[in-house]
């Protein structure tokens, strides 16, 4: 995994692994790389992951066994799903619009260009 330099590390770690609950990578009740697993998978401090851990762990998305690992809970995908949506609908698409309609790119234009892109 490549990190990107304006968002923290440990957030990125977040995001990759709810995009892996979304695609069903890692999928509910299914146990998780270890912190130093997936420490040295992504070449990072084990602190970083752990801190990841913490986070996705407060909010819900995975749990802890003690002595066994973590694991993905259940609902996750839709927990993940609705966080995401939310940032997405408040962050993204208003500086979306904003930008086609500074462009003026039509709605037919972005029409055509969406069912080229669910044609892949």
């Amino acid at each position: 995994m490549e990190f990107t330099s304006n968002k923290a590390i440990y957030l990125q770690i977040m995001d990759l692994i709810c995009e892996k609950v979304l695609k069903g990578t890692w999928g509910e009740g299914e146990k998780i790389p270890s912190v130093r697993q997936l420490a040295v998978e992504l070449e990072v401090n084990p602190n970083t992951v752990a801190r990841s851990y913490s986070s996705l762990q407060d909010d819900g998305i995975i749990f802890n066994k003690r002595g066994i690992g973590y694991f993905i809970s259940e609902e996750a995908s839709k927990m993940v799903q609705n966080v995401e949506k939310s940032a997405f609908m408040k962050d993204d698409v208003p500086a979306f619009f904003k930008k086609i309609q500074l462009l003026g790119v039509s709605w037919k234009e972005l029409s055509d260009l969406y069912q080229q892109y669910e044609q892949q």
